[in-house]
């Protein structure tokens, strides 16, 4: 029964985590915000018994897709 409220509770996380990241103005926050939404996914799928598919998640969703896209924003001008 913890399980599933605890599931529950992380596929929340991960909805307000995209639809901030959409709705967040700064390019920056929303890549933050991204790759909160990866790890918060590389979680729900570790808690699915897919570790494999966990780690991947974590590897490539969380951290290399976040560092390039952080090096995409900041070659970019930003405008106040």
């Amino acid at each position: 029964m913890i399980d599933v409220i605890i599931q529950s509770l992380l596929l929340i996380l991960l909805l307000v985590l995209n639809v901030l990241a959409i709705q967040l103005k700064d390019l920056l926050y929303s890549v933050i915000m991204l790759g909160g939404a990866s790890i918060t996914l590389a979680v729900i799928f570790y808690m699915l018994q897919a570790p494999d598919i966990a780690i991947t998640q974590a590897a490539v969703g969380a951290g290399v897709s976040t560092v390039l896209f952080i090096i995409a924003v900041s070659r970019t001008r930003r405008e106040e």
